[in-house]
């Protein structure tokens, strides 16, 4: 047998056209603008302080040195009870968002119904949690369920853009096939798109539920529960030991979170 040449083994690649060479120098042309726009008003100069002033921060820091652990019951309770919250802010928005994601996807619902949706989701994730948390202390009172449903209402928005997007990129070849079939749009939808996107609607339920647990250790500090209000009260009280504490804390369940969720993700994909 022949041994193939170096040029037959290499494959050619097309040149990019004048049209596709200057396209791509506009984009990165326009990300350079936008970055030298920004500059100024971001103060990026000040970059050069985080080695000028770097003592301040180590003395600052040395205040964390020593954690005490002294109420760790407590604590760990507070942080329960922010997992909890978590759960709940996530459950809430994937069984809301659902409707809303098949609602947003081009390939399923009308431009007239998409477009409207999109926008409202839009205005959803918009708005951060600590907003809808101020919101929902001053409508239910002080407490964990404002907590939860700052997360769900700020959570719905996202998810229905990612499991909207996950549906948009469906391969429409099985759809086609059950419609064929004679069966209705229902039928389309959850025996031809949902098991093709079940997989990535897992993955991302994981990763939003990872990052709601962090987020609702800071709505405890308008009042919305968990271990952000024990954690804010320490820092305002200049407690450094027992702030480190709950850092620490907030640390370690975070991490068995998200140890959880990959070893979860595993199983289940």
């Amino acid at each position: 047998m022949a041994v193939a040449t170096q040029a037959e083994k290499t494959v050619s690649v097309p040149p990019r056209g004048f049209t596709e060479r200057l396209y791509g120098y506009i984009v990165w042309g326009g990300i350079a603008l936008v970055l030298i726009w920004s500059w100024g008003p971001a103060e990026m100069v000040r970059f050069l302080n985080l080695f000028t002033d770097a003592s301040n921060m180590a003395d600052y820091a040395g205040g964390f040195l020593s954690p005490n652990f002294r109420d760790w019951h407590y604590y760990v309770e507070e942080m329960i009870l922010t997992v909890q919250i978590a759960v709940w802010g996530t459950v809430l928005a994937i069984v809301v968002g659902i409707p809303f994601a098949l609602l947003s996807s081009s390939n399923i619902a009308p431009i007239w119904i998409v477009q409207p949706v999109r926008r409202l989701m839009d205005a959803t994730r918009a708005i951060n949690e600590l907003v809808f948390a101020v919101l929902f202390v001053t409508a239910v009172g002080l407490g964990p369920f404002a907590g939860v449903m700052a997360l769900f209402v700020h959570n719905t928005g996202i998810i229905a853009k990612l499991f909207s997007e996950a549906v948009e990129a469906v391969d429409p070849r099985p759809v086609e096939g059950i419609r064929a079939t004679g069966a209705t749009r229902l039928q389309e939808i959850v025996f031809g798109v949902v098991p093709q996107v079940a997989p990535l609607w897992i993955s991302f339920s994981l990763y939003r539920f990872e990052t709601n647990v962090r987020q609702a250790t800071v709505l405890g500090i308008v009042g919305a529960g968990g271990i952000g209000q024990v954690l804010f009260e320490s820092i305002r009280s200049f407690l450094y030991a027992e702030t480190a504490a709950i850092i620490l804390i907030v640390i370690v369940t975070v991490s068995i979170v998200d140890i959880l969720s990959a070893q979860l993700r595993k199983v289940v994909i």
